[in-house]
């Protein structure tokens, strides 16, 4: 079974379910009118009035500006501080400072204690404090019961002011970013990714950087202690704090552990150069893949546009869902779509890029191409029904509260105003904004800002099968995305000794004892080769497992599984076929829901109610069963998977092998314990809101026939409070399932 793809399965399954049964529930309040005979009589209640808490907003005498908002139904209290200054203002020399900076700041430690000494710290008290670094902010953040305030507070404060950025986690957090370089040439979409970024920025704009092998080895201790002393200063931070607090007391709390600290030197805005490649076809050739991944290209807007709300009215209509133009009409209709969307992006502080995008099989290329071309002539010249248009602006509004349904959202989204220099009321008018828009506004601005003759038309795929065809276009911009090579110096031996200091834990993270994954670059499409150590871990797996007896011979499993997220409880029932079949019954309350994902078909069904799913999504899915461990260790012998020790750390005090598995092309990452047990996994899905990278950490193990599994996984996400726990409470070991529970019913299920 694959953990990760819960993450973005149920919160999907969860969105989808009400607008399922939409066709066959009534709400109670209309329990008196006569029965609806059509749809269409269903009447629908206007949103209520949308007023947020506003959080109260303090100036420290030293500039900090801080956001508390009290929110008293559990006792808990969080806090998140933004820092001025990102990976938009860090040298090109040196790209990837930012990312590893906010790696190893929480993983470093104090002065006083070591990230280790933290984590005993924390767990001890079921809190956390973690660190982060972004494109334009860095960020601390906190969160933790309400009688334990005192001590993770404290860790929070020592934390940002004093950290020791040991030089053993920046070399962990080195080869991490190594091993990720590594394998950004393995799928389509990361790299038209990365170069829509190069196409629509321009090479040398630190918005389209992509941090390489140099550039990481070049990063020094030193350079993070420097960009900690520019940058974490009392006048360069916005705090924000909700939970059990009273507003008074927590002032005066954070006047005492503030008020003294000096302003420092005020970080200047980044002016970001944006020189975009001339319009014209584009082509990255990557031979080992049957479909193409099509981006059209062209500048964007900033979130201050007056155009901003039409523009999202137009995306909605024009490519933002499942009724969308281009998703009817290009998927559902021509059949040319894995997946298709796209629209005119939006940023707080640079323009955004308008990314048109398109997965369709190798053969189908040049006409996906022409497909899009045609939907954005059709978009000018058949504007928008007032049926469109309210079906896009109620998809909108009736999705956005959810975003925003919570104190600490309603927070964090003033402290981006006021980092952005944005009105404290931009939320408030967000709803209005949208719902002015006319169908002469979003004519307008399709006209104004889509332009297919100033598109890049960026084509990823086998070039043998389509080369001569898109050459018939126009003029064709190959595309180099070969990893440069690392420098020579880039091995442990080049790395300085672990600072010596107090609590200093020379041996709470070390470097594998062999070639680091810098030192072999994969080539474009291939992943880095093995090394004795990560075999040597995965073998020991498999024999904690029960041995290659045990694990070969599986071919279907039956779990019965309760999942737990945010204090709700869903029953789930999945069948597992390996290597690709995998369906899932969600027991939920407006009735159970069925997700089922093979190499044919990825749906959603309910009741008579199929909703399909996007093609980015199905891919993911069998992406997560592929590097599923037990279809993994099934495949030792096969060339096309590679395991990679990276390193090894400390977990719950049990030290652990980090292991790269590339399973020929999904790519994860085992935690793998002296003993072989499988400590964590962490990997990156595509879900309803797009990719996210999600950790699992594994215990409870149980035998079932001679097979040693799993029965707790906590899976957290990338969002603060993302966090959810599953229980296997049954298994069955190669049961016989009736294949037509894989199958799309062909007629309206009963």
């Amino acid at each position: 079974m694959k953990r990760s793809l819960f993450v973005s399965t149920i919160l999907l399954a969860i969105t989808c379910a009400p607008l399922l049964a939409q066709n066959a529930t009534q709400s109670a309040t209309q329990s008196a009118a006569p029965p609806a005979t059509s749809w269409k009589q269903v009447v629908i209640p206007p949103l209520p009035p949308f007023k947020p808490q506003p959080p109260k907003r303090i100036v420290l005498a030293n500039g900090m500006v801080v956001f508390l908002t009290e929110n008293h139904e559990l006792p808990f209290i969080s806090g998140n501080a933004m820092i001025r200054g990102g990976a938009d203002s860090e040298p090109a020399s040196k790209t990837g400072l930012v990312e590893i900076y906010g790696e190893s700041w929480r993983t470093g430690g104090t002065e006083k204690l070591s990230g280790d000494q933290l984590d005993d710290l924390l767990e001890a008290r079921a809190a956390k404090v973690e660190t982060s670094g972004s494109e334009a902010y860095t960020t601390i953040n906190f969160n933790c019961l309400k009688g334990d305030f005192e001590d993770v507070f404290g860790v929070f404060v020592d934390l940002l002011r004093h950290p020791a950025f040991r030089e053993e986690k920046l070399l962990l957090a080195k080869k991490q970013m190594d091993s990720s370089i590594s394998r950004r040439n393995d799928e389509t979409e990361e790299i038209a990714s990365a170069q829509q970024d190069i196409l629509g920025y321009g090479r040398q704009s630190v918005l389209a950087r992509q941090p390489e092998y140099a550039t990481v080895a070049a990063i020094t201790r030193q350079d993070l202690l420097d960009w900690h002393k520019q940058h974490v200063a009392p006048n360069n931070i916005i705090l924000g704090i909700v939970g059990d607090f009273d507003s008074r007391e927590m002032e005066a709390t954070l006047r005492k552990a503030f008020g003294e600290w000096p302003r420092g030197v005020k970080v200047a805005e980044a002016k970001p150069l944006i020189a975009p490649e001339k319009p014209g076809l584009y082509l990255v050739d990557k031979n080992d893949v049957n479909q193409s991944e099509i981006r059209m290209i062209a500048p964007g807007i900033v979130r201050r546009n007056p155009d901003y709300y039409a523009l999202k009215v137009m995306n909605e209509i024009f490519g933002g869902g499942f009724s969308s133009r281009l998703f009817s009409n290009l998927r559902t209709k021509a059949g040319l779509a894995y997946s298709v969307g796209g629209g005119v992006g939006a940023e707080w502080d640079h323009p955004g890029l308008t990314v048109l995008q398109i997965g369709t099989k190798t053969e189908t290329t040049i006409d996906a191409i022409h497909g899009l071309w045609e939907q954005i002539d059709l978009l000018k010249q058949q504007p928008p029904t007032e049926d469109e248009l309210k079906r896009a602006k109620d998809a909108i509004l009736n999705s956005f509260i959810f975003n925003f349904d919570t104190p600490g959202k309603v927070l964090r989204e003033q402290q981006t105003y006021e980092f952005y220099g944005y009105p404290a009321n931009f939320l408030e008018s967000y709803r209005a904004g949208v719902e002015k828009v006319t169908t002469a506004d979003v004519a307008r601005v399709a006209s104004q800002y889509l332009h297919r003759e100033q598109m890049r038309v960026l084509v990823v795929g086998n070039a043998s099968e389509f080369s001569k065809q898109l050459a018939a276009l126009g003029p064709v911009t190959p595309l180099d995305i070969t990893i440069p090579e690392p420098p020579e110096a880039a091995t442990p031996a080049a790395s300085a000794a672990p600072q010596a200091g107090a609590n200093s834990p020379a041996a709470t993270s070390t470097p594998a004892a062999t070639a680091p994954a810098s030192t072999s670059v994969a080539p474009a499409g291939g992943a880095a080769a093995s090394n004795p150590e990560g075999r040597a871990a995965v073998k020991k797996l498999l024999e904690y497992l029960g041995g290659a007896a045990k694990v070969a011979p599986i071919h279907t499993l039956r779990q019965s599984i309760t999942l737990e997220q945010e204090g709700a409880e869903m029953k789930i029932v999945q069948l597992i076929a390996y290597p690709d079949h995998i369906s899932q019954k969600m027991l939920m309350p407006q009735g159970d829901v069925y997700q089922v994902i093979t190499p044919q078909a990825a749906f959603l069904r309910m009741g008579s109610q199929v909703r399909e799913l996007p093609g980015a999504i199905k891919k993911s899915e069998l992406d997560n069963l592929k590097h599923d461990f037990l279809a993994v260790l099934q495949h030792l012998d096969d060339p096309s998977y590679t395991f990679t020790a990276s390193g090894t750390e400390a977990l719950d005090g049990v030290m652990a092998t980090i292991v790269d598995v590339n399973a020929a092309g999904a790519a994860t990452r085992w935690w793998i314990g002296a003993d072989g047990r499988l400590l964590k996994e962490s990997a990156t899905s595509i879900g309803h809101n797009g990719p996210t990278t999600s950790s699992m950490v594994y215990s409870a193990w149980k035998v079932y026939d001679g097979l040693r599994y799993p029965t707790r996984y906590e899976i957290s996400g990338a969002a603060e409070g993302d966090k959810s726990t599953m229980t296997l409470e049954e298994m069955e070991l190669n049961p016989a399932l009736d294949p037509s529970v894989f199958e799309r019913p062909a007629t309206p299920a009963k």
